[in-house]
């Protein structure tokens, strides 16, 4: 297979089962799907700015060489750079401290080794917010990144990098993770399936145990659904000195997208739990969703989110923002260990240094009782869950993609970023605090052509109920056909 013309549109549209299928069946190699995937990103990122650690001789160098037998051999990779590592590659985690100092990943990460195991074969690293922050990508070390949906739109944050690079068709899939809708909000934004699976579900050892208390989870960004299913059977699973589990699977996900789900109770939620105000738009996607899934067999009723908060929408964002300034406290001590001197307020962003000021200022029982009413949030979700609901179908995000420039913290006042957040993570931020697995589902699409996901939340454990639910609605509006005005074919390829 050459990688010009027809043939690297084909490509493109591929996603990476596919590809790997093209590799066991020796209609292309690991070498030529990788050169085809370099010559798209090379063609697309001066657009898009999606990747910032080119690693193409590694890459082509991992091709040429024997690849783990596993289920994606052969299939070009990304890694987001905050995370997930291999040992060695470039680690900076948006921040202009590390691009400076060329920091590298010290040790493989165990889900880093499972991606390899799994056969990928990682062309490079792809841009983040600094730290993770924000659900845009507009690191001052790097620059933005692009949707290509929309150039002058944020593809989301944090893991905006691999959404654009993915959406675009520089590669099928890649690494991404979410501690307040890193992975749903890019998916929605860019157009992709995004799972955010159950807190512990994949192990983000050996440096990290459970990061800020559990809000984290690791997984990838993706163009179908068994790409996903696929993936999470490849790295799923605890490694040596995890603080705890989630529950094992009773088959392999793979399985469940051919399940008959049977007919399920879900609940309809267009208002945000904070009672943050959103967009119609999103709503619209949302309860367009709902005549779908009612259209498949599923009862549909409507419930407030809100309900299973104790405390008023005030105190829900605050008690999340504790947990998340303490989180950005805590990175800041990690990595004075890490360069060896204090960091200072030069060495990171307004809006990091904002944050983990007010991290330091939370007393230890502040912190302790965000955690316990969230868990308390988790338990009355759980319940609805358990007794009265099989699935929750929210819009994933509160508001449409945002121009660039939007989360800007240069002003007098950083923190008024992280407050102009808010809307956007409206509606996947509180299953990062409750733990439970989430997806977002490329359902719909507004008159103007951005994309707009669906998210649905399972009971802790229950990726499998989401994967079937979620394969069940692809087959019923297939959305593999849908790609964005910038995109790796021979149409517009470097336009």
């Amino acid at each position: 297979m050459t990688a010009t013309g027809e043939a690297q549109g084909e490509l493109a549209r591929m996603d990476a089962t596919a590809q790997a299928e093209l590799v066991r069946s020796s209609d292309a190699s690991p070498a030529e799907l990788a050169e085809a995937a370099i010559a798209r990103i090379e063609a697309l990122n001066p657009q898009l700015n999606a990747v910032i650690h080119p690693l193409f001789e590694q890459g082509l160098g991992a091709a040429s060489d024997s690849l783990p037998a596993g289920p994606f051999r052969g299939v070009p990779f990304l890694f987001k750079d905050i995370g997930a590592a291999l040992a060695g590659q470039p680690f900076h985690l948006g921040m202009r401290l590390l691009k400076e100092l060329d920091f590298r990943a010290p040790v493989d990460t165990y889900l880093g080794q499972r991606f390899r195991d799994a056969g990928f074969v990682t062309l490079g690293k792809t841009n983040t917010p600094e730290l993770g922050i924000l659900p845009t990508t507009e690191p001052r070390a790097y620059g933005p990144t692009r949707n290509p949906w929309d150039p002058e739109r944020t593809p989301g944050g944090s893991s905006g990098g691999s959404a654009a690079a993915v959406a675009s068709g520089m590669v099928p899939i890649a690494h991404a993770n979410d501690g307040g809708g890193s992975i749903r909000i890019p998916a929605s934004h860019c157009g992709l399936v995004g799972l955010k699976p159950s807190r512990q579900r994949i192990s983000e050892g050996p440096l990290i145990g459970d990061n800020i208390s559990g809000l984290t989870a690791e997984l990838v960004l993706a163009r179908s659904l068994r790409d996903v299913a696929a993936v999470l059977d490849a790295v799923h699973g605890p490694a040596p000195g995890d603080p705890y589990v989630a529950p094992p699977p009773l088959r392999p996900y793979v399985s469940e997208l051919d399940a008959d789900p049977g007919r399920l109770r879900i609940a309809l939620v267009t208002s945000s739990a904070a009672e943050i105000a959103v967009d119609p738009a999103v709503v619209a996607a949302a309860r367009d969703a709902a005549v779908l899934v009612e259209s498949l067999g599923h009862e549909v009723s409507e419930r407030g989110l809100a309900e299973a908060s104790p405390g008023d929408g005030a105190e829900l964002v605050q008690s999340f923002m504790i947990r998340w300034e303490a989180g950005q406290a805590a990175t800041l001590i990690t990595l004075e260990r890490v360069v060896g001197r204090p960091i200072v307020a030069d060495d990171v962003e307004p809006l990091t240094w904002a944050l983990a000021e007010a991290g330091r200022r939370h007393g230890a029982g502040e912190y302790l009782a965000a955690v316990g009413l969230h868990q308390l949030v988790a338990r009355v979700i759980g319940g609805w869950l358990d007794s009265e609901f099989d699935l929750l179908l929210t819009p994933t995000v509160g508001e449409l993609p945002p121009p660039l420039g939007t989360y800007d913290d240069s002003g007098s006042d950083p923190m008024a970023a992280i407050r102009r957040a808010w809307p956007t993570a409206a509606f996947s931020g509180i299953f990062n605090a409750t733990g439970q697995p989430a997806i977002s589902l490329p359902l719909h699409w507004t008159e103007d052509g951005l994309p707009v996901g669906v998210q649905l939340v399972a009971a802790l454990g229950r990726e499998d109920l989401l994967i079937r639910v979620g394969a069940q609605l692809e087959a019923a509006r297939p959305w593999a056909g849908r790609v964005p005005p910038i995109f790796a074919d021979r149409d517009n390829q470097g336009a």
